[in-house]
Order: C-alpha cells, then sequence, then structure tokens
C-alpha cells in the first residue's frame, strides 16, 4: 500500500527547506535511518534520514526544489501502484503545488516530478530570495547575492548558484540604490526566538569590571606548555562561568510556566556569528569537564559552523549563553537571554585601564566589562549579584577555583 514521504523540521526553527541531492532513486528499497536526500535548512544543509521503509515509486519534489514542513517528497509503495488520491489537490493545500502537479501524471516517475513552472511574477520582483547556507557562502567568496541568477524554486538562490556564479565585469554608478534584504531563514528565526525572549522574559542587567592581569598570566602560563593547540580565551570563560553556575544554580535553570527547571546538567552555548545570523553552539557538560576538553569541543563547533554542518543537537538546549564581542573592539553591551536559559552573559573588550589599586595607588590594568542579563521570573537580582561576584573573584584570582 503506497504510503506519503513528508518533509519534516531538520531544525527547530525550520519552517522549509531546499532539497539539494537525492541520494536514493525510484526503484531503491530504504530502510528506516537511511539517508533520502540532503537538504538546506534555515541553518545549515543536512541529510533527511528516514523512518519509514519500503521501495521509492515516486520523487515529487525532485532536486531544487523548495519543500515545507509537511509537504509530500515521495511515494513508497509497489511498482506501478496508483499513488494520486494520496496527493492532495490544490483547494486543499496552495503549499502542494509541486505534488499537485504530480496528480496529473498517475505513471511513477523514474527521474522524479518537477515543478519547473516560472514565477508569475518573475524576475520583476525587486528582492532575490536565496538560501541562508546561499547567502554565507556569498558573504565568505564577497560575492553580491543581487547579482546572482537563481535556479532554486521560483528563481531563489541556492548553493550551487553561488558554486557556479562567475562575476560579470563590474560597472561604474553614480547613484547607489536602496537595497532590501528578504527576512527568512536564519534571520527570520532569529527575531522570532529573541522577540519572543525579549518581551516574555522581564530582562535586567547587572554589570561588573574583571581585572584579567591574573587569568591572562595563568593562560600564557599554561599555553606556554604547549607545543601547538594554544587555548583560547573562550574556554577560560566557559570554564569559570561553568564553576560560578556550579555554585548558584538557579542561573542554570529556565522558567517552565508553573515550574523552575534546575538542569543538572552545565550546557554552555557560545553565541557565534556566521555572516547572516547567530548560531550558539554548545559545549555539554561543562561543568564536568577541564579546560583542554572545553577548549578541543569549542574548536570543533566552530569549524561546524564555519562547514555549515551543525546539528540541531550541537545548538539548541543551552542553559547558558556568553556572547563575546571583544574582539569587535565593543567595550560593553547587553545581550538578550538566549531562551531556555534565565540568563546571558555579554563580553566586552579587555582594556588597558587606569584604576586605584589596593594600596590606593594609581595603575593600570587589563579591565574586561561583562554585563549579565537576567530573566526576574527566576533569577532574583541578590541571586544574580553573588553569581557575578562569584564570577569576578575567580576571575580575578583563578587558584579560587581549585577550592
Amino acid at each position: 500500500m503506497a504510503e506519503l514521504v513528508q518533509m519534516v523540521a531538520l531544525s527547530p526553527t525550520m519552517d522549509e527547506g531546499v532539497i539539494l541531492e537525492w541520494k536514493k532513486s525510484v526503484g531503491d528499497v530504504i530502510a528506516v535511518g537511511d539517508v533520502l536526500c540532503e537538504v538546506e535548512t534555515d541553518k545549515a544543509s543536512m541529510d533527511y534520514e528516514s523512518n519509514q521503509k519500503g521501495e521509492i515509486i515516486a520523487i515529487i519534489k525532485d532536486k531544487g526544489n523548495s519543500a515545507k514542513v509537511g509537504d509530500v517528497i515521495a511515494i513508497l509503495g509497489s511498482k506501478g501502484e496508483d499513488y494520486a488520491h494520496l496527493l492532495p489537490s490544490p483547494e486543499s493545500s496552495s503549499s502542494q503545488t509541486n505534488a499537485s502537479e504530480a496528480q496529473a501524471d498517475t505513471t511513477p516517475a523514474t527521474s522524479g516530478l518537477n515543478s519547473t513552472a516560472p514565477s508569475p511574477i518573475g524576475e520583476s520582483a525587486k528582492t532575490k530570495k536565496a538560501s541562508p547556507l546561499a547567502r554565507k557562502l556569498a558573504s565568505i567568496q564577497g560575492i553580491d547575492i543581487s547579482s546572482v541568477q537563481g535556479s532554486g524554486p521560483n528563481g531563489k538562490i541556492i548553493k550551487r548558484d553561488i558554486e557556479a556564479y562567475q562575476p560579470q565585469p563590474s560597472r561604474t554608478s553614480s547613484v547607489q540604490g536602496d537595497t532590501e534584504i528578504p527576512v527568512t531563514g536564519t534571520r527570520a528565526a532569529i527575531a522570532r526566538r529573541l522577540s519572543e525572549s525579549k518581551f516574555a522574559a522581564p530582562h535586567y542587567y547587572l554589570k561588573v569590571s574583571i581585572d584579567m592581569t591574573r587569568i591572562i598570566a595563568a593562560r600564557a602560563s599554561f599555553n606556554k606548555k604547549r607545543q601547538k593547540n594554544k587555548v583560547g580565551m573562550n574556554a577560560f570563560f566557559l570554564k569559570f562561568v561553568a564553576e560560578a553556575l556550579k555554585k548558584h544554580p538557579m542561573a542554570n535553570a529556565s522558567w517552565q510556566g508553573d515550574t523552575i527547571k534546575i538542569y543538572g546538567s552545565i550546557d554552555i552555548g557560545t553565541a557565534v556569528d556566521r555572516g547572516n545570523g547567530l548560531l550558539t553552539p554548545i559545549v555539554r557538560d561543562c561543568g564536568n569537564k577541564g579546560i583542554v576538553d572545553i577548549d578541543s569541543e569549542l574548536s570543533v563547533l566552530i569549524e561546524k559552523v564555519n562547514e555549515g554542518t551543525l546539528r540541531p543537537g550541537d545548538y539548541t538546549g543551552a542553559t547558558f549563553t556568553i556572547s563575546n564581542l571583544g574582539s569587535f573592539g565593543v567595550e560593553e553591551f547587553s545581550a538578550i537571554i538566549n531562551p531556555p536559559g534565565v540568563a546571558i552573559l555579554a563580553i566586552g573588550q579587555t582594556k588597558q585601564t587606569p584604576v586605584v589599586d589596593e594600596k590606593g595607588e594609581i595603575s593600570i590594568r587589563p579591565i574586561m566589562k561583562v554585563t549579565l542579563s537576567c530573566d526576574h521570573r527566576v533569577l532574583d537580582g541578590a541571586e544574580a549579584g553573588r553569581f557575578i561576584a562569584y564570577l569576578k573573584a575567580a576571575m580575578e584570582d583563578p587558584m579560587q577555583i581549585l577550592f
């Protein structure tokens, strides 16, 4: 009996994906866990692993086609079996345009059923649609996305268009027109999630200045003994935050409505810019890991971000988040809490700053300003104050975390 294979959400924020490549063909017998196709989501390029088994008798969404979550992308059944009655009609679902076109031909296809009709608005639209991965690749290669011709559905620019792009001779223009960028994919997901966080969670902010003299010296001494794979400062930040969360677990929690969940594992996300939006790869169980292991895992995760191969499990469910803009010269800022956590630490630039020392004398010290954004529903001011005071003390005297 024929059954539908539908597009599923391959990331928590995915509404739609583009099929980059089919790994299976009509006539192939698949098992649960087999990779059916490669899908470009709002986050990255990912494998679609089947949760069904059977023989593929038709491919409804061909390579390059876009499919919303729930759209039919293939049919399983017996060779020659009629499946037209399974496909939604145009009247029942406007999202199944490709499927309704396939319904007109009930003969099982050998290479898939395409929906290649041009968009009724064609290229007259003022903005060009492009997948998040295509935008990322264009940003990395310095390609003006507006100059690329899209080969995806309705002229959408996808990965292969960037890879095949050949720049045209430049022309000089005396007037620079406005540019409109469609809010889709990653940017739309970020806007939606953080808007919900900002307006649902009552934010307040605590700021402190941290003397980085000793932690800089500790890192230099530590790396001096290592011939390669020098440990980055972010690994130190994650480790010290983890130690502070051990002492103050209410900062490692989430608001559940009727309850407050205090997490048993300290899973810290680090905001990483990937060109067209932020991802927060997570180092799991930081409380039980040393700085070397944290640095190693963080390096692997950042490499995945750059390659676009990060999996949903790599960036969802952080119990605490760190956002570091110090490398951009930002001295201090306030960050929006990343759900489901109840706090995020914003780290600014470390600057040589005149301070009054313990003897009342002025000296120059490397000072870093940090801001803790807190959800007042869970984290009261006093508890948040204790957390950030412990973090400051530990970073100014790293030996404290040993006791």
